[in-house]
């Protein structure tokens, strides 16, 4: 049996919700670990209750192909049922079963079961299906390994060629069975990639135009972390003698985002907390997906960098958006539990006009939560004007 590295923070977010009538519904991309998790939380329940029945249904195992819809759920459920315990029932990518949430409703309606779930779908739950639910479930987002984790899964010391390592390969759990050889973790996360692309969205979403879908994903690697809105890219695509009405591109973009492969980050006004309609960011999930389909390029530093601290700052369950103060940019303006935190990124600091631009812009933020900006720099001080500098390298380990 294979080792199971414990994702711990996982853990403890799933932990208070053992035994509790709530589903628990894992969301996040194929291929991070979502799988592992619901392992990792079965191992736990064995240790609190020694009674349990688990039941553990795997859409993605060729033994379950006839578990199509809600009432083969619930006739299989049922007829694994143990009435005299707690009946512990793990589904993974639970949105390959037509109408799954009456078979969950149905079944939480019986104290003797306890559900878990994992999706690849950011809306596998949204609109219609969150109503009828309502109330009945909780999701836990799943992401990529965070650069501490990277470092525990591949039994590495923290140091520069090692975050170089992180940067260009990403972060997927397999990784850690794989020589991080260029030819060998491009070949398999290119793998990865085609997975999401034809089965999460070509099939699921019945997308005609498949060489424009691609395109577009290569389009937002090549521009990631640029704000734009999708008339620019319409704009763009006709110079390039493309016709794509900006309707049918918002509409690829939703499906790209439903799948975790991109992240859409929103603009606010920090002075008036308006949000903006037009102009949004988009960042990858994970950068080695991004490198496997777009290369790796020493002058995409400054993008790598400002990817890495955003899905970082999602992985510390921080709500981010990107921050509008007049005409300045604030890369990242966070919020979690009620506080704030202000994040500015850049490669290198490199002269006098880019510090007094990244601290700068900080500066003009009229309230005392932490304002941070990362670089790659190896600087040694540690503030400019009360404005705290950290390395990235450190900003990973630490925050």
């Amino acid at each position: 049996m294979k080792k199971i590295i414990v994702r711990q923070k996982y853990l403890d977010t799933i932990r208070p919700y053992i035994g509790q009538q709530i589903i628990k519904v894992l969301i996040g991309q194929r291929r991070v670990g979502k799988s592992y998790i619901l392992l990792q939380t079965m191992d736990e329940i064995k240790k609190l209750d020694i009674s349990a029945n688990i039941l553990y249904i795997n859409k993605e195992d060729i033994k379950f192909d006839a578990l199509n819809t809600a009432e083969d759920l619930h006739n299989y459920v049922l007829s694994h049922t143990k009435p005299d315990v707690k009946n512990y029932i793990f589904i993974d990518e639970i949105q390959e079963i037509s109408a799954f949430e009456k078979t969950l409703r149905s079944l939480l309606l019986e104290p003797i079961y306890d559900l878990y779930c994992t999706g690849s779908n950011a809306h596998i739950l949204s609109g219609e299906l969150a109503t009828f639910l309502s109330g009945r479930f909780i999701e836990i987002p799943i992401y990529s390994l965070s650069y501490n984790e990277f470092l525990q899964f591949q039994q590495l010391e923290d140091s520069h060629e090692t975050l170089q390592k992180y940067l260009k390969y990403g972060g997927l759990p397999y990784l850690k069975h794989l020589p991080l050889e260029d030819e060998i973790v491009f070949s398999y996360l290119k793998g990865v990639y085609n997975t999401v692309i034809y089965r999460d969205l070509i099939q699921r979403y019945e997308i005609r135009n498949t060489a424009f879908l691609e395109n577009l994903v290569r389009f937002l690697a090549d521009n990631t972390g640029q704000i734009f809105s999708a008339k620019k890219i319409s704009d763009y695509l006709k110079s390039q003698q493309i016709k794509m009405s900006v309707s049918q591109i918002i509409n690829y973009l939703d499906y790209l985002a439903s799948t975790f492969l991109i992240r859409k980050v929103k603009r606010m006004d920090i002075v008036g907390k308006k949000i903006f309609e037009i102009g949004e960011k988009f960042y990858f999930e994970d950068l080695g997906l991004r490198h496997a389909i777009h290369g790796y390029r020493l002058n995409d530093m400054a993008k790598i960098i400002e990817n890495v601290v955003f899905e970082h700052l999602l992985y510390c369950g921080y709500d981010v958006k990107v921050g509008q103060i007049g005409d300045l940019e604030i890369d990242f303006v966070c919020e979690r539990g009620g506080e704030k935190l202000y994040v500015q990124v850049t490669y290198l600091l490199h002269d006098k006009k880019t510090i007094e631009r990244e601290f700068g812009n900080m500066l003009k933020i009229n309230d005392n939560y932490p304002k941070i900006v990362v670089s790659m720099d190896e600087f040694l001080g540690n503030t400019y004007e009360g404005i705290e500098y950290m390395h990235l390298r450190k900003f990973l380990t630490t925050w």
